[in-house]
């Protein structure tokens, strides 16, 4: 299996990065060799991968990572990088080659310190691989100031040093750093392609595989969630309930609650899982015993996983809002869609008659006005509005 096979419906780009780790192991492979380096080239230093949520960014940067590392025997009888089976495909696709850093955060933002960090890393040469390959899948999460410290590394990288960055829009990165990118967009792939792969790697009943692909929009792993996750299918059921809920103040400030607390609830989930894990783990590495004291100075390292796990809190939070905001937007498209009997394939053919009632007794104006009380709202909890003043507001809204 090729390692661009877990991209589904990017043929375009797949073109493209492969293309260009052809030319990236013609350049090291001539390097070694002591051969002069082929001028013309499709290989940077550094890329940039946008895409609506679903499209894969993450995804593809990591196959790129894999295919620059590949050292595949084939490719010396003329067969293209990124085999999937060799050493170097192998464990930087499961994220454990030397020469490869994978950066993901569940936290709020990127700071200063950890992206240093990276850019020391950066300069290094590769321990054994053929590039020094750093991912960062939450480019948009950098701090102004942490921005400005990848810049440096940016314009200035080091020979063999490869950045892939990965972000929902360029609007979401620095112009400063997008500029002295390659940049690749990506789609939301086609309902069809995700169910594919739902049936063909997961194993889901092709039915159940079309229902979670059709009412997520095409996002991979969201359908996959939906598809075989019971907790995830229950909570979408009760968010897309919320619009037959709001139809008075007091349905609208309950909604809201409920909201709120099944979010909160999400991220105590999460808590209980690591949180605890991480406490222990770091206690029995500053030397407390089993059960006793702390041993002096380390109160500083406590404090400081306790403010960790807090900030991690707040982004699960966030996130599954942001999930219950995305179906509800999924929803009033449907309405939408009804109301200008639209020849649009409807996401969620499962409440047909909850759709069909709320296009029945409103206009495609309001529709539209309440559809931007959603936006509103993600926009609100994007700039740190407390989550029960901005859900209660976005469902005033709705009601009116």
């Amino acid at each position: 299996m090729a390692v661009w096979d877990d991209l589904v419906g990017q043929t375009r780009v797949e073109e493209q990065l492969a293309a260009a780790a052809r030319d990236a192991d013609t350049f090291v492979t001539a390097h070694a060799a002591g051969e002069p380096v082929p001028e013309a080239s499709k290989m940077t230093h550094a890329w940039l991968f946008t895409g609506p949520p679903g499209s894969g960014r993450a995804t593809a940067a990591r196959a790129f990572a894999a295919a620059l590392q590949c050292v595949s025997p084939d490719r010396a009888l003329g067969g293209a990088p990124g085999c999937g089976f060799c050493d170097g495909c192998h464990t930087t696709l499961v994220g454990t080659h030397a020469d490869v850093e994978i950066v993901r955060t569940d936290l709020l933002s990127i700071g200063v310190k950890e992206t240093r960090d990276l850019v020391r890393r950066a300069q290094l040469s590769p321990a054994g691989g053929r590039w020094q390959v750093i991912v960062l899948e939450d480019a948009d999460r950098l701090t102004e100031g942490a921005g400005n410290v990848l810049l440096k590394a940016v314009e200035e990288p080091a020979p063999r040093t490869v950045w892939l960055l990965c972000a929902p829009s360029l609007e979401d990165v620095l112009p400063t750093i997008r500029s002295r990118c390659r940049h690749l967009t990506l789609r939301t792939p086609p309902v069809e392609a995700v169910a594919d792969v739902l049936v063909r790697r997961d194993g889901i009943e092709p039915e159940v595989a079309q229902a979670a692909a059709r009412a997520t929009q095409g996002h991979i792993d969201r359908a996959r969630r939906l598809a075989t996750d019971e907790r995830a299918r229950a909570r979408r059921s009760v968010v897309l309930k919320l619009p037959l809920r709001v139809e008075d103040v007091g349905g609208c400030l309950k909604a809201a609650q409920e909201l709120v607390d099944a979010a909160a609830e999400d991220a105590k989930q999460v808590a209980e899982e690591i949180d605890v894990k991480e406490t222990e783990e770091l206690k029995a590495a500053l030397g407390a015993a089993q059960g006793g004291r702390m041993p002096r100075g380390t109160a500083g390292a406590m404090k400081e996983l306790e403010d960790r796990q807090k900030r991690r809190r707040t982004r699960t939070q966030r996130d599954s809002l942001d999930l219950a905001l995305t179906d509800l937007t999924g929803f009033y498209r449907d309405v939408l869609a009804l109301q200008l009997r639209s020849r649009s394939a409807l996401a969620n053919t499962d409440v047909r008659d909850a759709l069909e009632r709320v296009a029945r007794d409103t206009t495609p104006e309001r529709t539209l006005r309440r559809i931007e009380a959603v936006l509103a709202c993600r926009e609100a909890l994007d700039r740190n509005v407390a989550p029960l003043l901005a859900v209660e507001a976005m469902t005033m809204a709705l009601r009116g």
